[in-house]
C-alpha cells in the first residue's frame, strides 16, 4: 500500500467511531469515486483550521474575537447558560427558550480521560461568571454521570463566589409514554415535579 494512502487511512481515524476497517473504506471511496468531494474536504479543513477560534467570552468557534451571541445586544447578559460542547449550545438555540448567553466548556470533567479543571480551562468561566453583569448561572451539563460531576463541582465554585446557581430539569421526554421510559427517568420526573 503506498505510504501517503496509509497516512490518509491512519489519519481517518482519528475521527470519533472510525476504526481501520472504516477508515480504509472512507479513503478507497474518497480516491476511488469522489475526489472532488475529496477536495472540497481538503479546502473546508483548511479553511476552518485556518478562521476558526474560540469566541474569546464563551468559548464556542467563530471566526471573529467574539461569536455573534455574544456581540448581540438583544441577549439577557444576566444569564450564562454552561454546556459541554458547541453542539449542546446549538440544541439549546433551537428550542427558542434561553435569550441569555452562554459558556462552552468544550468537554467534560473525566478523572478517568486525564481531563481535570486545568484541562477545561475553568478559570475562563470563572471570569466570565463574575464579571458583574451575571446573576444566575444555569448548568445545561449533561445527565451522565461526567456531566453530573461537572455540575455539581462548577456549581460549587460558584456558589463561594456568591453567584446563583440553577440546573436543567430531567423528566419525561414531549410526547413521551411512561410504558417505554425507563424506571429512572419516572424517579427523577417525581423528584422534579412542579406544582400544576
Amino acid at each position: 500500500m503506498p505510504g501517503s494512502l496509509e497516512n490518509l487511512i491512519e489519519a481517518l481515524r482519528c475521527l470519533p467511531s472510525v476504526g481501520p476497517k472504516s477508515a480504509q473504506r472512507m479513503a478507497y471511496y474518497l480516491l476511488q469515486r469522489e475526489r472532488p468531494g475529496a477536495q472540497r474536504l481538503v479546502d473546508a479543513l483548511t479553511a476552518a483550521l485556518s478562521r476558526i477560534r474560540h469566541c474569546q467570552r464563551c468559548n464556542t468557534f467563530t471566526e471573529d474575537e467574539c461569536c455573534e451571541r455574544c456581540s448581540s445586544a438583544k441577549r439577557d447578559p444576566s444569564l450564562l447558560c454552561v454546556v459541554e460542547m458547541p453542539v449542546d449550545l446549538n440544541m439549546m438555540e433551537q428550542t427558542h427558550a434561553f435569550n441569555g448567553l452562554y459558556y462552552v466548556l468544550m468537554g467534560r470533567l473525566s478523572p478517568l480521560d486525564g481531563i481535570g479543571p486545568k484541562e477545561l480551562k475553568l478559570e475562563r468561566l470563572l471570569e466570565r461568571a463574575c464579571d458583574g453583569a451575571v446573576k444566575e448561572v444555569i448548568m445545561a451539563t449533561n445527565f451522565t454521570n461526567e456531566g453530573e460531576a461537572t455540575a455539581h463541582y462548577l456549581s460549587d465554585l460558584l456558589h463561594t463566589r456568591g453567584i446563583k446557581v440553577s440546573r436543567m430539569a430531567r423528566g419525561l421526554p414531549v410526547g413521551g409514554e411512561l410504558e417505554f421510559t425507563d424506571a429512572g427517568t419516572i424517579a427523577q420526573a417525581f423528584y422534579e415535579r412542579r406544582d400544576y
